[in-house]
């Protein structure tokens, strides 16, 4: 098997174990509103003080990206995730759940930086699109994820067991193909991070990942709550189940979409297609109705993360490295901070009339991603 085939094999591992660990536990998020007697509010601020810790890591990750090969960060940073995420489960009051939750974003931060530089520089091995495959499994991952949650949470399996397995799972596969990983990847240019008037091709990047993000952030934290309260489903599961079936499909089968397409044109794609699904989920709020609109909204976020990476990559000011961590932040202030404002408005308003603020945000990227393709056409 050649060299690049078994490092691809390797990345995809670190993709799939990563999306099954987040999974678990954006799926146990309504078992932490429950245990804990938080209300919509209180479960938002819990939420909020993930993107605080993850903005700590922009200048650490920027770090990183400089001195070591990416491998580095990787191994480190998902031995930390992984004891994190079973921190969670064995958290006793408020205080310990938010540190236990810090620690999860922060690391969580540092090991998406890895895994997407590893992917960009991966691709360049190979003739024909991968990164959109990676997602593909992290996707698939969740899938995996949301499904053993599912199976944990009807047959009454504590949360503490459930997270301690896969924590311990996760580890033992990450420290098996660790040695398979790419290596040598350390960037010499365009690592440092320069304050002053933002890169435009960096910023409508971001920005197109911030929306995103609040989209998929918003149905990773919200759409077992939305269909435990609003659907009265006991199996709450469900509705993010069938979003991150879609989602998990749909990204094998992105690059395919973005070749025949266009990146512009995929962007309306999605974009439309998002927005619907959530119309359909809040002005039908029935179980199959609001199935197939979640479903939806997991085929439009499918393309716009792999997407927006590979187009960053070809950033002239920064190393691969460099600009997935810039735009990675706008990514995760997006998921972490959409979840929290969800819960301020259900409080407030009710979830179901809070999810709209989804339609508004999934419109947004046409006239955002618009935006970036017309200052390119200017810098050429």
């Amino acid at each position: 098997m050649e060299l690049k085939v078994k490092q691809r094999i390797a990345l995809g591992v670190y993709f799939f174990i990563t999306g099954l660990s987040f999974a678990t536990w954006a799926s146990r998020i309504p078992t932490i509103k429950t245990l804990f007697n938080f209300n919509d509010a209180e479960l938002g601020t819990v939420l909020l003080a993930m993107p605080i810790s993850s903005l700590i890591g922009l200048p650490i990750s920027g770090w990183l990206v400089s001195k070591f090969d990416s491998r580095i960060p990787l191994i480190v940073s998902f031995i930390g995730f992984s004891f994190a995420l079973t921190l969670i489960g064995f958290a006793t009051t408020p205080f310990l759940l938010v540190v236990a939750v810090c620690a999860f974003s922060f690391c969580m931060r540092i090991l998406n930086i890895a895994i997407n530089t590893q992917s960009l520089t991966l691709q360049k091995k190979f003739e024909k699109r991968i990164v959109g495959s990676f997602h593909g499994l992290w996707s698939t991952g969740g899938l995996f994820g949301v499904a053993f949650s599912t199976l944990m949470v009807k047959i009454g399996v504590s949360m503490q067991t459930h997270l301690l397995t896969i924590s311990i799972i996760i580890l033992v596969i990450a420290l098996i193909v660790y040695q398979f990983t790419l290596k040598n990847d350390k960037s010499t240019t365009g690592n440092k991070l320069i304050i002053g008037k933002p890169d435009t091709f960096i910023l409508y990047l971001g920005l197109i990942i911030f929306l995103a993000a609040i989209c998929e952030g918003g149905m990773f934290d919200w759409s077992g709550v939305y269909f435990k309260e609003v659907i009265k489903e006991e199996v709450f599961t469900y509705g993010y189940l069938s979003f991150m079936i879609c989602m998990a499909i749909s990204r094998f089968y992105s690059d395919k979409l973005i070749q025949k397409i266009g990146s512009k044109n995929t962007y309306v794609f999605s974009s439309s297609i998002i927005t619907v699904g959530i119309l359909v989920a809040i002005l039908f709020p029935y179980f199959w109705s609001a199935l197939i609109g979640f479903c939806l909204v997991g085929f439009g976020t499918a393309a716009i993360f792999p997407m927006t990476f590979a187009l960053a990559g070809a950033s002239k000011k920064y190393s691969p490295g460099m600009a997935i961590s810039i735009i990675t932040t706008y990514g995760i202030i997006g998921m972490f901070i959409g979840p929290p404002v969800i819960g301020y408005l259900a409080h407030a308003f009710g979830l179901k009339n809070a999810f709209y603020i989804f339609v508004f945000v999934g419109l947004l990227i046409i006239p955002f991603s618009r935006m970036f393709f017309k200052s390119q056409l200017k810098s050429e």
